[in-house]
């Protein structure tokens, strides 16, 4: 949750990024309703400073997935007991003004959203490997642009595999949208992918840890700004080095230097 006062000239707000009642049917199945993170991508759901290397989170999963990113709704996990799980979703949808193909501006965080069309999110979750995780998700929207004539869907397909063995790790993600209909024709592919690898050791039992991580991403997304000779297909490869140092396991600095020279816009 969060809050944020004097934007715009109002009074203030409050955020809240997940407000659900979760019922457990049976011990493998459950369902969650209300306002809840979308299952996609390795980021969204666990998003926390300390669980992450980087000052900021990854663009790829800033501008293609987009996290943070939440919707009310319903969704089931049905859990199995070598290891899988098995999440499907229906909820409020994203909005995105004027056909522009900006993925992450259609975000409506549920206050006062936009609801003509629903959304559905699907995910299949393996973790039957001690420290590995491996994950496929797919959310798909039939009308990306809610509030607007023109008509356009949107597919997500993500997968990402997350590994750790002793103080050794290592994060990849590919996640591509794919738009249909009344859209700009540079907007109709946007993909990203990065991989992480990262080696975090114990300083003392006083002083905490230490980690450092390397990443390269790969990631092209249209943006549209309000004068139209802005429309343009972003493409950026980030090149990036870091340092995380946790003196307790919630408490996290960090430290990191990027190469963007060739990035469009970052």
């Amino acid at each position: 949750a969060g809050s944020e006062a004097g934007k715009d000239g109002e009074d203030g707000e409050i955020e809240l990024e997940q407000a659900y009642i979760r019922l457990d049917w049976t011990q493998q199945f459950s369902t969650d309703v209300g306002v809840f993170l979308i299952p996609v991508g390795i980021l969204n759901e666990t998003h926390e400073p300390n669980t992450f290397y980087g000052v900021e989170r990854n663009s790829v999963e800033k501008y293609i997935i987009p996290g943070t990113w939440w919707e009310g709704g319903i969704k089931g996990t049905y859990r199995t007991e070598n290891g899988f799980a098995f999440d499907g979703s229906i909820t409020s949808g994203l909005d995105l003004d004027g056909g522009d193909g900006y993925i992450r501006g259609g975000r409506q965080k549920v206050s006062k959203a936009t609801n003509d069309e629903a959304a559905f999110a699907g995910r299949v979750k393996y973790t039957g490997i001690a420290g590995l995780e491996i994950a496929a998700s797919v959310f798909y929207q039939d009308d990306l642009d809610q509030s607007t004539d023109a008509d356009y869907s949107g597919l997500l397909s993500t997968a990402h595999i997350a590994y750790t063995k002793g103080g050794f790790s290592l994060r990849a993600l590919y996640a591509r949208w794919d738009l249909s209909g009344d859209i700009e024709s540079d907007a109709e592919e946007q993909y990203g992918y990065y991989i992480e690898p990262s080696y975090r050791w114990e300083l003392s039992e006083k002083y905490g840890d230490i980690g450092v991580y390397a990443r390269f991403s790969d990631y092209e997304y249209f943006k549209s700004e309000s004068n139209p000779l802005n429309k343009d297909l972003k493409q950026n490869k980030i090149y990036e080095i870091g340092v995380n140092y946790w003196p307790t396991d919630n408490v996290v600095f960090k430290l990191d230097y990027q190469d963007t020279s060739d990035a469009d816009q970052y």
